[in-house]
């Protein structure tokens, strides 16, 4: 009996391990969608806010997030492989989403191995077309898990926003 139990523990500790090293090497990206008026006529236009999720499990990088706000019905989500961190740059991937004023998007991928260092630079985004913004209503930069403040929330210290292409010292 006590050698079962044993065998059982033993069994037990061996799944947990196997569970904890897939978890530790799945990777999580987080943004904040928000609006990008690029000037004060288009203002109107561009509204709303979401939230956008990835996780990266060594294979497929999977994308689910929402939005609500919008001024007009969203027609494409997109995300991008910029130069940097506020840096935009060319798509790199269609998402799917809800071709409505608030919704869902989401979507499954494979990266190359260069995307993939370019995802964990902070150089990839997020964008949310809409029909009175076909050019970006909402986007945001993807980066590791991080606080938001809140809006005219003064941050302590350098802030939450990590500079990953800045050598340290």
């Amino acid at each position: 009996m006590v050698l079962r139990l044993g065998g059982m523990a033993i069994l037990a500790l061996g799944l947990t391990t196997g569970l904890t090293t897939n978890q530790a090497s799945a990777e999580s990206f987080e943004t904040r969608l928000s609006p990008s008026p690029l000037t004060d006529g288009t203002r109107v236009n561009i509204t709303g806010e979401g939230r956008a999720l990835v996780q990266w499990d060594g294979n497929i990088l999977s994308v689910s997030g929402n939005f609500q706000g919008l001024a007009s019905n969203a027609t494409t989500a997109e995300l991008y492989d910029g130069l940097g961190i506020g840096i935009p740059g060319p798509k790199a991937f269609d998402l799917s989403l809800t071709q409505d004023k608030s919704g869902m998007i989401w979507g499954s991928l494979q990266l190359t191995r260069k995307q993939l260092a370019d995802l964990r630079a902070g150089h990839f985004y997020v964008q949310i077309n809409s029909e009175k913004a076909p050019d970006g209503n909402l986007h945001g930069w993807l980066l590791p898990p991080h606080p938001f403040a809140g809006e005219g929330v003064p941050v302590a210290g350098a802030g939450f926003l990590p500079q990953f292409d800045v050598s340290k010292k």
